[in-house]
């Protein structure tokens, strides 16, 4: 098969050259010609409002750019400062002024990391509340108490409704497919797993992440019995939160020093579908090399480098609009369909 491919080496080589990653994750997240306009009392306070008029409206591009239509909606509202923190800079064109008002266009662009990372954080969860089996009692309405809702990571709290799907569910044991459907009619793409369970004068609280082609991550936080387990279970449930943040946190760190590479098999439908599939794989700054290792007109197999974990690489796929599979010890490269 591999002698089939060779003849379109060339094309393939020359559709790829001088097309750096970096480079390539600036234009991604760099969004052009935002028209602003201002009216202060001085000239420089007149622009400053005007550029933070603008960025707003820069990132809410930025964000409809990076992600499904259906997710639109899910954009978090971001403050000025918030904003700030995402930025890399801007730069300014076709500037007017007067000593009262300021107009221009504004290019702004975002840092790449910090952007993924606020992305990962927005993807809602599914929280199926344990104690120690599936429970829709006080446990589980501690952890939907509308105080927690200023977790960083958006999550629901599985429905009584599922009870019946999930009765049978074990926390040390329960893969994806266990929870698949009820994911599925939540539209979520992460579950965890959040049992309590009250022994030698504390409420321990295990966690436990599940997710399509992944491994299973857990953690656990004990908490001090505040008189009785049902007036413990706030303070757990809080504490249950944190938990869930920080590992979602910690799976969004990019280890620089961890470097990897994977041999990954695409299907080619079209040119165009192989163009796009070329521009999606070029927005992501984590991928430092792309080599095509063989092609013909249907299928093209590259060698990927990238940084950091095969976790995070195959996160930031899928937040390009691209999935990674293992099939057997081979890599997949397909575009998402949902």
């Amino acid at each position: 098969m591999i002698s089939r491919f060779r003849r379109f080496l060339p094309v393939l080589v020359l559709a790829l050259v001088a097309m750096p990653g970096a480079a390539w994750a600036d234009d991604l997240f760099t969004v052009a010609d935002i028209h602003v306009a201002a009216t202060a009392a001085s000239s420089s306070e007149a622009m400053n409002a005007a550029i933070a008029q603008g960025r707003p409206k820069a990132f809410q591009i930025l964000f409809r750019r990076l992600t499904r239509e259906q997710d639109w909606g899910r954009q978090p509202p971001l403050d000025q400062a918030a904003l700030l923190r995402l930025s890399r800079g801007f730069n300014v064109a076709n500037e007017r002024r007067s000593t009262t008002r300021y107009i221009a266009e504004i290019t702004y662009t975002f840092n790449p990391g910090a952007v993924a990372r606020l992305l990962r954080a927005t993807r809602p969860i599914l929280v199926i509340a344990m104690s120690p089996g599936v429970s829709h009692g006080p446990w589980a309405q501690a952890l939907a108490s509308p105080d927690l809702r200023d977790s960083l990571v958006p999550f629901t709290v599985a429905s009584p409704e599922e009870e019946a799907g999930l009765a049978n569910l074990d926390f040390d044991t329960a893969a994806w497919s266990d929870v698949a459907p009820a994911a599925l009619r939540a539209q979520v793409e992460q579950v965890a797993l959040v049992q309590a369970v009250y022994a030698d004068g504390r409420v321990t609280v295990n966690i436990r992440r599940l997710a399509p082609r992944e491994a299973p991550t857990k953690t656990q936080v004990d908490v001090p019995l505040m008189q009785t387990v049902g007036t413990t279970y706030p303070a757990a449930a809080e504490a249950a939160l944190r938990a869930i943040d920080g590992m979602w946190k910690a799976r969004g760190v990019i280890d620089y020093s961890q470097r990897g590479h994977i041999t990954a098999d695409m299907r080619i439908a079209s040119l165009s579908q192989w163009g796009d599939m070329q521009n999606q794989i070029a927005g992501i700054n984590t991928i430092t090399g792309v080599n095509v290792v063989a092609m013909n007109i249907s299928y093209a197999r590259l060698s990927i480098a990238y940084i950091g974990s095969v976790d995070q690489l195959r996160d930031a796929l899928d937040m390009s609009g691209l999935g990674l599979a293992n099939r057997g010890g081979q890599w997949l490269l397909t575009a998402n369909t949902q």
